[in-house]
């Protein structure tokens, strides 16, 4: 994500500011009502996707010439707190499709050519599959180029990869040795690709799968990039503040049903930790901090709803659920350890 509104021509702002406006509308007048029904169904309907294409949703930091809005971390901040804060299912879908946006945007001529517009207009829709990169110990996706001419070999297994069935793509990470290779891989099953559904407490209508390669045949056209793994873990964390505004977006919703000013005070706060943070700690700490703040603000919607909360016809019971699973999406050995040190100082003594 790019440059702050200031450094771009006021038309390219205003277009900017008129999709995040859209966004909006198309939370609270689409995905709002809908958010029950959508958190129930099997999985996110492909009409509702649609909506989000039509609306220019898919390509909010995608390129201007390629026919999307260049956003920066502010104002796609404002479009996923909003779809966040309506539809965490539709919201945890439709996310996954930037990085794998951002990545053909930034790769060679002849890649950019074939995907990225279709990419921006959301015709073509991307999952992504590089979330075990972040653990320790030996690599769960390895890639190896010592085996068919013009196709690299991918073996493993990639856990977390979401849209099944409504994406047309997926953008996979894997290890050769100290380099990560990526890849745009087709998002259907092969004798040598096999998805396993994934049962989720929250956003279960995500569509969320466990892939597991074996000797999949990636042509060399579909790789997207190569670097070294030292790289990309150090520019890793930097990244991480765009999943926050996913639980800023619920806390937000939580505030406003409760009418309650120092929630919307403390939404407010945690959206400016996630827009300007100081450095790697700095995102660390946004990120707990509009974790914490969804739960809190969940846990009071309950409170206030009484018995009624827990009726799954209640939005209460769902926006819980919802912030129990942000604690744990795009969550790291940093984040976690945070958290659990915010979560213990806050416990209640033992009594002596």
């Amino acid at each position: 994500m790019n440059s702050p509104d200031g450094a771009y021509p006021k038309g390219a702002a205003a277009g900017r500011l008129a999709v995040v406006g859209d966004a909006e509308r198309l939370a609270e007048e689409v995905l709002w009502p809908a958010a029950l029904e959508i958190d129930q169904a099997p999985a996110v309907p492909r009409a509702v996707l649609d909506q989000l294409a039509a609306a220019g949703l898919y390509g909010i930091v995608g390129p201007t010439d390629a026919g999307g809005s260049d956003m920066d971390l502010e104002a796609a901040g404002r479009v996923i707190e909003a779809l966040g804060g309506a539809s965490l299912a539709t919201a945890f879908v439709w996310i996954q499709h930037h990085s794998a946006l951002r990545a053909v945007a930034a790769a060679r001529p002849a890649l950019r050519l074939q995907w990225l517009e279709a990419m921006c207009a959301g015709e073509v829709r991307s999952g992504i599959a590089y979330a075990a990169l972040r653990r320790p110990g030996p690599p769960a996706m390895r890639a190896s180029s010592t085996g068919r001419p013009g196709f690299v070999i991918l073996d493993g297994t990639a856990p977390w990869v979401t849209g099944w069935g409504l994406i047309d793509t997926v953008y996979v990470g894997a290890r050769e040795g100290d380099e990560l290779v990526w890849a745009l891989l087709d998002a259907r099953t092969a004798p040598t690709l096999l998805a396993e559904p994934v049962r989720l407490a929250a956003v279960d209508s995500s569509s969320t799968v466990v892939l597991r390669l074996e000797r999949h045949q990636v042509p060399t056209e579909r790789i997207v990039a190569r670097e070294p793994y030292a790289d990309w873990r150090a520019r890793d964390g930097a990244g991480l503040a765009t999943n926050g505004f996913l639980a800023v977006g619920v806390a937000g919703r939580c505030a406003r049903l409760l009418e309650s000013e120092p929630l919307l005070a403390a939404v407010d706060e945690a959206r400016r930790g996630l827009v300007e943070p100081s450095g790697p700690e700095g995102v660390v700490a946004a990120r707990v901090e509009a974790s914490l703040l969804a739960l809190r603000a969940a846990t009071a919607l309950v409170v206030a709803g009484g018995g009624r909360s827990v009726e799954r016809t209640s939005h209460a019971q769902r926006l819980l659920r919802e912030a129990m699973f942000l604690l744990v999406f795009g969550q790291t050995g940093p984040i976690r350890a945070a958290q659990a040190a915010r979560l213990s100082a806050a416990a209640p003594g033992r009594a002596g």
